[in-house]
């Protein structure tokens, strides 16, 4: 299979370090955490001028038509540079379950608006008792005329204390773990019924409690046909983890790089602790966990489009496995071969470990994806990927 990238491609990559490379310099990054919203709006709009913020989207929505290996890119600059700006929950998250469940009408109106910078959106679908089940969902949504009324809450919103819109998931009927009978509404978090409590997470971004009390959704509002949503919600989750794994990726090379920085540098004995053999090898340990982790993450940017969702399932949770394996490898090393230091919030590699262990919480850890994969059948049984 050919991993080369095309011209455009390299373009991308190139725009995007150095984008990375000039406005997420460690400092910098503590000074935008350190701001009210927690993320830089200035660095946000520079996002929406480089494209970065229409790349997934058609040509038509003012998008450039990107795909899964153009996502995989610029998570994997986001990933070195720790980024904090709610791209995942708006482009990736928000802005996928846009384009493959809203209607043209709805399209027409709110991808432009993501594209220019001016819509942050946030998915509310996680509830207190439903941990990694998306079809987990007790808040209920019932008609009320033309409208529909939504009762319940939803945790851990990402970026959700700063978004414009929620996409929010309810039930329209059946009990609260069948797949059948759930929706996707569009939610103003301004509205009356809408509350929402915003906090920092352990990684450094945001997150939000959101409750809904009687809140009323316009007919318009509704993101697809209500009660059909979750094949859609589930296809755009493993989207999702795929665009998780690049960014896992450029955060293991961030770790390993300033890692052997420090090994090269750090006096001991009258020597460089690098020119140790025993360092040595668990350095090449870690470039060994982190070129599994990339294969993986290509792997899972491959399958990611993939239509049947048995054989994509299969593959991102192969890749998640790898990726949760390898990102705990390489942050114990990094921290332990770091010492004393490695463990003060005043030096990165705490930081980016952090991080790396949100990314394997999310969506499911490792243990959850390596349950999916047995229950599946293992990756062996993905016939596209052997052939």
């Amino acid at each position: 299979m050919d991993f080369d990238f095309s011209d455009e491609q390299r373009l991308l990559k190139d725009s995007v370090d150095r984008l990375i490379a000039d406005q997420y310099q460690f400092e910098q990054r503590k000074k935008y955490q350190a701001a009210q919203d927690g993320w830089s709006r200035e660095v946000w709009q520079q996002y929406a001028e480089l494209g970065l913020l229409g790349m997934p989207f058609q040509e038509q929505f003012g998008g450039f038509g990107g795909g899964a290996v153009e996502t995989m890119i610029v998570m994997e600059a986001f990933g070195r540079g720790l980024v904090l700006e709610p791209y995942f929950a708006t482009v990736i998250l928000g802005g996928g379950l846009l384009r493959r469940l809203a209607s043209v009408e709805q399209q027409q109106v709110l991808i432009p608006q993501i594209v220019q910078g001016k819509l942050k959106l946030a998915f509310a679908h996680v509830e207190r008792q439903s941990r990694y089940d998306v079809a987990d969902v007790a808040t209920t949504a019932r008609r009320d005329g033309s409208d529909w009324v939504l009762d319940g809450a939803k945790s851990v919103v990402l970026h959700g204390d700063c978004a414009d819109r929620l996409l929010v998931t309810a039930r329209v009927s059946g009990e609260r773990r069948d797949r059948a009978g759930i929706g996707l509404f569009l939610v103003d978090p301004g509205a009356a019924g809408v509350s929402r409590r915003g906090y920092p997470t352990q990684d450094g971004l945001r997150a939000a409690e959101v409750a809904l009390s009687g809140a009323r959704v316009a007919a318009g509002d509704v993101i697809g046909q209500a009660g059909e949503a979750l094949p859609v919600i589930e296809h755009v989750v493993d989207e999702a983890i795929a665009a998780l794994c690049a960014e896992a990726v450029g955060t293991m090379q961030a770790m390993h790089e300033t890692t052997l920085e420090y090994l090269k540098t750090r006096q001991q004995f009258g020597r460089p602790i690098g020119q140790f053999q025993v360092l040595q090898h668990r350095s090449v340990d870690m470039l060994v966990a982190l070129e599994q982790a990339r294969s993986m993450a290509l792997f899972a940017a491959v399958m990611a489009a993939d239509e049947d969702a048995v054989e994509r399932r299969r593959s991102i949770a192969a890749a998640k496995v790898q990726i949760g394996r390898s990102g705990r490898h390489v942050g114990q090393e990094a921290i332990q071969l770091h010492g004393g230091i490695g463990m003060t919030m005043e030096y990165k590699v705490g930081h980016y470990f952090k991080r790396m262990t949100m990314i394997d919480k999310m969506f499911g850890d490792a243990d959850v994806h390596l349950e999916t994969l047995a229950r599946l059948g293992g990756l062996f049984g993905n016939t596209k990927a052997a052939a």
